[in-house]
């Protein structure tokens, strides 16, 4: 997940399934490195995989990797707003 890439593309498969097509287009790289992401992803079993003729769509094999975001996203509101009230 160390990339804000992958991250991207982990939001928008909770949305629901997609092609590395329409993956590439949104995150704005060439096939290639969007490919490379999704296997890291795919590595670390956060996504998986399936081929339909010439496409390959994948989708989150857990969903639960959601609760990190908002659990990430609480520790940063604390931590601003400690450095807020040890400023003020």
């Amino acid at each position: 997940m160390g990339h804000p890439s992958r991250v991207y593309m982990v939001e928008e498969l909770s949305r629901g399934e997609r092609c590395v097509c329409e993956l590439t287009e949104m995150v704005g790289a060439d096939v290639s490195t969007v490919s490379k992401h999704l296997s890291v992803l795919k590595n670390a079993g956060i996504v998986s995989d399936e081929k339909r003729g010439s496409q390959v769509f994948y989708s989150l094999r857990v969903p639960c990797i959601l609760n990190f975001f908002l659990c990430v996203e609480e520790v940063l509101k604390a931590n601003a707003a400690e450095h807020s009230a040890l400023a003020g």
